[in-house]
């Protein structure tokens, strides 16, 4: 079970709740290491005087806040301490807000707040179902690890969620930091309403587990290949599209083939799928094979479970698949 990395009290109005935060996301990707080019020899990062070159220890070690021109202000554990948020183990709702009303750029992290306690578990429901029913965000302030925090706490289910928030001040005004800010079109143009008709075309119901991370999938059959000193075939990367020269063309060609949209990554999944259609066997099934890229083929490979296919080119692929639906259809 998940240890909580900060516990206290969810307070609004004169209502107190022990809760406990934690973590409601991680990231799983292949995290690599540093070597010297043809050696097996890790890079090690140390803290160096730029001046003597000597490696300096961490009780040796002071912060300095630039204040211009290259000159610093040194500041000591002392002075940061002295203006360090309260160590409050609160979190305090200050407001209650339309969901709508919050632009999703100013969300950093989700976390899980969960009642401490038995004795929170009542409370801790109704604010749920209040949350819920009423269709508001309660926008809340704590601290954590001598950081103030500004949060957004939602329902999720039958849990509350607190998203830690960037303030006002740290989210970049896009007119001075883009090149240019793009006017938008009148919102009665025809290409505008095609554009609307392609959005509709291709809205589908959020489902999360419709959308896979197939990079790091690569990433760890590449290393597996590598440890197995297996060959390693990777596919072509697809042609950069040209130009588009005709907009209203190019979404209609966008809205026919949006027809029968499916969620995510789905459409592609039942194209791939072998149990349907894919690998049966007969010349239909072999032609749609045919049509498909590598890595498709992989996925396809994957879900019938074609051994070796790590290694295995587009061809070595397509025969494997070929075999294999013959196979089932025998």
């Amino acid at each position: 079970m998940a240890r909580a990395i900060w516990t206290g009290a969810l307070s609004f109005g004169l209502v107190s709740i022990p809760v406990g935060l934690y973590s409601a996301t991680e990231e799983h990707e292949v995290r690599f290491h540093q070597f010297e080019r043809g050696t097996s020899s890790r890079i090690r990062y140390r803290r160096v005087n730029e001046d003597t070159g000597k490696e300096v220890g961490y009780d040796d070690i002071a912060k300095g806040a630039e204040v211009g021109d290259g000159e610093y202000v040194m500041l000591s554990d002392e002075d940061l301490e002295s203006v360090e948020p309260g160590r409050s183990r609160t979190v305090d709702i200050t407001d209650f807000v339309e969901a709508a009303e919050i632009d999703p750029i100013h969300y950093q992290k989700s976390y899980y707040l969960a009642p401490a306690d038995e004795t929170a578990a009542k409370p801790y429901g109704l604010l749920v179902a209040a949350l819920t029913k009423a269709d508001k965000i309660a926008v809340a302030t704590f601290v954590m690890r001598s950081k103030e925090y500004l949060a957004a706490i939602r329902p999720s289910g039958d849990v509350l969620v607190l998203e830690t928030m960037y303030f006002a001040d740290e989210v970049r005004d896009p007119a001075e930091f883009l090149p240019e800010v793009p006017k938008a079109p009148s919102a009665r143009g025809k290409d505008v309403q095609m554009a609307i008709d392609l959005i509709e075309a291709m809205t589908s119901r959020w489902d999360p587990a419709n959308y896979t991370d197939s990079y790091t999938e690569r990433v760890e059959q590449l290393v597996a290949a590598k440890r197995d000193d297996r060959e390693v075939v990777t596919s072509s990367e697809p042609e950069e599209g040209g130009e588009v020269v005709d907009l209203v063309a190019a979404l209609k060609a966008s809205l026919d083939a949006a027809r029968g949209h499916k969620p995510g990554n789905q459409h592609r999944r039942e194209k791939l799928s072998t149990r349907e259609a894919g690998a049966g066997g007969d010349a239909d099934g072999e032609a749609e094979l045919s049509s498909l890229s590598r890595d498709e083929l992989y996925a396809m490979a994957q879900e019938v479970g074609v051994r070796g296919r790590s290694s295995m080119s587009r061809k070595q692929l397509l025969e494997a698949l070929s075999e294999e639906g013959r196979r089932r259809a025998g």
